[in-house]
Formats: C-alpha cells, sequence, structure tokens
C-alpha cells in the first residue's frame, strides 16, 4: 500500500512539471502566433516617407495622412488596418499607407492636405479626395471604385440586372461614339469618387425602357429612369451631380455635405427613430410623397430625406429644432427655413417648399458678419463644454489656469503702489535751478523733516492746555 502511494506520488510529481511545461509553449506558441498576425497585418499598410513621391508613380495607392496628436486619426487606425486587409486579401491593385503629416510637412502640402486625417487616393498624376464615412466598408468600395476604370462596360443584359441589384444610382451611356461620349468620359473621370458610370448598348437594356433618341445618357433610380436633355438640364456634369442622389434618402453628417456640393436646398423630416411616433411617421411619409409625386416641379433644386435626431442640426443652425419637425436647409450660404404654422397636410407641405423656393418664406441664419461671430462665439461654447463633459479636471486645468494668471496679473496692478508721481515733481522742480540753489532746497528739507516730530509734541502739549473748564474739574 505504501509502495503504491509513493509511487503514485512520484507520477504526479512527474505530470505536474510535463503539464506546466505544456501550458508554456502553448503560450509561447499563441504569442509566436499573434506576433505573426499583428505584423501580417501591419504588412499590409506601410509607412511612407518623402521618398514616397518618386516611389509611387507606377502603383496605385490610398493613403492615410494623419497627425499623431489627432483624436480622429487615432480612431481610423484600426479601420485603415482593415482596409489594408481587405484590399490585400480581395486581389485590388491598390496599396494602402499612411503617412505622418507633420513629420513630412512638404509632402502634405504637395498633395493639398489641410486637415487630419486626410484620405487620397493616388492614380497616376490625379489624387481623388475621400469624402464619405470612415467605415471600412465604405473606403474599400471608394478604392476599387476609383482604381478601376471611370467608365466601366455592360455588356449583357445579365451584367445590367446585376449592377442594378447592386446600385441605387446607375449612371449609363448608351450608343457608339460621339462628342456626348466624350463628355461622359470626362464627367467620370471627375466624377467618379461619388458613383459609378457605365456603357451599353441599347440591346442590353430592359424592353420597357424607351429612349427618345440615340446616343443618350440614362440615369436608373428610384425604380424607374431619367434621360439627360442638354437644353432643359444644362451642363452633364451638373445634371450628373445632380442626380447621383436617390430622391428620398436617409441623411447624415457626411451626406448633408455631399449634398452641399449638388447646390440644392436640403427639405428634411427631423425624427427620433429610438421612439417614433405618429407624428414622426406622417412627417417622413409626406416627405416621401412630395419627392415622387412632385418630382417634375421640385427635383432641380431640392434634395428630400430625414436625420434621426436634431444634434447634428442643431449645431449648423446655433438653435434648437423640435422633433419631429420639418426643416430647410440651405448649405451654400448657411439660411435655414421653418415653416410658419405645424405642417398637417402635403398642401400645407408643397405650399410651405413653394414659398422657399419663389423666395417668400422667411428665411433664418446666413453667412453675414454677425453670424460668423456668433459661430465663433457657438463654436467655442461647444468645445468648451464638450472638454468639461469628457474631462473636467482637464477643462479646469486647460480655462482655469491661465485665467487665474490673467486674474493675478490685474490684481497686481490694480494695487500696486508706486513713488514715480512724486518723484517726477520734484525732478520738475529741479530743473533750471543752479547748484546754490538745490543746496537750499536740499537744506530746507532736512531742517522741515527735524523740525516736524518737535512741532507735533509743541501741538500735543497745546491740545492738552486747552481742555474745558469742566474737563480740568474732572481732572
Amino acid at each position: 500500500m505504501r509502495r503504491r502511494v509513493r509511487f503514485s506520488g512520484c507520477i504526479s510529481c512527474l505530470l505536474f512539471p510535463l503539464e506546466a511545461m505544456a501550458k508554456v509553449k502553448a503560450s509561447l506558441l499563441c504569442g509566436a502566433v499573434a506576433a505573426f498576425l499583428s505584423s501580417a497585418v501591419l504588412a499590409f499598410v506601410e509607412d511612407l516617407d518623402d521618398t514616397f513621391k518618386d516611389t509611387r508613380v507606377n502603383d496605385i495607392w490610398l493613403v492615410d495622412f494623419y497627425a499623431p496628436w489627432c483624436g480622429y486619426c487615432k480612431k481610423l487606425e484600426p479601420i485603415w488596418q482593415e482596409v489594408g486587409v481587405e484590399l490585400k486579401n480581395s486581389g485590388s491593385p491598390v496599396r494602402v499607407g499612411k503617412m505622418d503629416a507633420t513629420a513630412y510637412s512638404g509632402m502634405a502640402s504637395e498633395f493639398g492636405v489641410r486637415g487630419y486625417p486626410t484620405i487620397k487616393l493616388l492614380k497616376g498624376d490625379l489624387a481623388y479626395n475621400y469624402k464619405g464615412p470612415r467605415t471600412k466598408d465604405d473606403i474599400v468600395e471608394f478604392a476599387n471604385r476609383v482604381a478601376g476604370p471611370a467608365v466601366r462596360a455592360l455588356p449583357s443584359k445579365q451584367m445590367y440586372e446585376h449592377m442594378m441589384k447592386r446600385h441605387n444610382v446607375l449612371f449609363v451611356y448608351v450608343g457608339g461614339a460621339s462628342p456626348l461620349k466624350e463628355k461622359y468620359n470626362d464627367v467620370a473621370s471627375e466624377l467618379v469618387v461619388y458613383t459609378y458610370f457605365f456603357s451599353a448598348s441599347e440591346e442590353v437594356l430592359p424592353e420597357s425602357v424607351t429612349l427618345p433618341e440615340l446616343p443618350a445618357v440614362v440615369v436608373f433610380k428610384d425604380g424607374t429612369y431619367f434621360t439627360y436633355d442638354e437644353y432643359e438640364d444644362g451642363s452633364l456634369s451638373s445634371w450628373v451631380n445632380r442626380e447621383r442622389f436617390q430622391g428620398y434618402l436617409q441623411i447624415d453628417g457626411f451626406t448633408l455635405y455631399e449634398l452641399g456640393e449638388t447646390g440644392k436646398l436640403v427639405a428634411i423630416a427631423v425624427i427620433d427613430e429610438k421612439d417614433p411616433t405618429e407624428e414622426s411617421g406622417r412627417l417622413k411619409t409626406l416627405i416621401q410623397r412630395v419627392a415622387k409625386e412632385y418630382r417634375e416641379h421640385f427635383n432641380r433644386d431640392f434634395q428630400f430625406g430625414h436625420m434621426d435626431g436634431n444634434d447634428y442640426i442643431n449645431s449648423l443652425i446655433m438653435g434648437e429644432v423640435t422633433v419631429p419637425s420639418v426643416i430647410i436647409l440651405n448649405t451654400s450660404n448657411e439660411q435655414y427655413f421653418l415653416p410658419s404654422e405645424p405642417v398637417e397636410t402635403m398642401e400645407q407641405l408643397v405650399q410651405f417648399i413653394s414659398g422657399v423656393l419663389n423666395g417668400s418664406a422667411q428665411a433664418y441664419g446666413g453667412d453675414g458678419i454677425i453670424q460668423r461671430l456668433k459661430r465663433v462665439a457657438f463654436d467655442a461654447r461647444s468645445t468648451i463644454m464638450s472638454v468639461f463633459r469628457s474631462s473636467p479636471l482637464l477643462g479646469c486645468f486647460l480655462f482655469g489656469l491661465p485665467l487665474g494668471v490673467i486674474s493675478l496679473m490685474c490684481y497686481g496692478i490694480c494695487t500696486a503702489e508706486s513713488d514715480d508721481g512724486s518723484d517726477d515733481i520734484d525732478a520738475l522742480k529741479r530743473e533750471g535751478m543752479t547748484d546754490e540753489e538745490e543746496e537750499e532746497e536740499d537744506e530746507r528739507q532736512r531742517v522741515a523733516e527735524l523740525e516736524g516730530p518737535e512741532e507735533e509734541e509743541e501741538n500735543e502739549e497745546e491740545d492738552v492746555g486747552e481742555k474745558d473748564p469742566e474737563e480740568k474739574k474732572t481732572d
């Protein structure tokens, strides 16, 4: 029995170091795998320096120009690593890099970098700015779209149907070689950062699509199609820029920024999607109906949509918009329009939009001097409040310390005592005196200083001697 116990104890003693060694090996293996994966991820995003200008010509590059101290740049960093992995694994010809714009400021200024982070796709001599949402899917889609040809061919009906399922808005040139095709190619090279451009023969399109003449440029969206007319729609570039959005869409900060480049006014139903109400649904439905039923009247000048919450709108107008409500924004001059009474019917909404269009509706805001001063004060206040909300101690240090120093300086200036004035008077008196007169003046001052205490004692004695008779009786 004892032998068995001793033997089992020896076995357990032998097994313990073996288990520990196995755990150590497993942890080392996991560490090595993690290090390999992290190095592999980092290899997909290249750190660029000042030699990049000479080496980039033969490749297509997607570059993030960042600043080490920029908070938005730090938020983008993990997303940027995912972008590098996605493009590499998909076989894309786009190489992904990042450059410290503060360390290589000369290089950054050559590429027109004015803020951080700035995302650019560099293709030959062209540089395309990315202005969309900073998500992996949106950035990868932008890179693949811009890196490819500006105009893609649709060789079959199957390809056309496939593209219609993938894209909400589709521009298609139909026909052969023509001056219109040359304009279309130029516009595609300019605006490929926003949308796709395709070309096809008339046989590829559905039979329901009837074109008045060929060649033609057609946009497919909102379940229908619209044909470009040079006489009614103006330049092809302006028409594409206006039509590259759906008639009605959900609007956020990035979308509103892009809508500002179309030159359209933006009619928005401000609602709360987290707490939907009957009023919110009604206003949203009214906006959707106007966008569809009054397209011929308002499509050229208005973009319609809804926005979740009023925070972004409040920051734009430096005020507060109730939820739900309707507002029309003019992003070109920062004006906005509010209905004079609650919108209950579609007729009221159409009347309000028509009033904005013909200039009879009252405009608020603007970009005048007073509004700019208000904007500076509003932005400063918002910045201070955001700092205090995120880090109260940091806010006290950043704003309290300078105010304290300024207060101490003002207090010291106001309470300081100086004899400079009397010294200046004495100096003025001495000017023009001879040496003998100056000596006599000095002697007179010394005598006055010696006689001063004696006169004060005599005055005190006189005061004591001149007591009232009643006081003497009391004594």
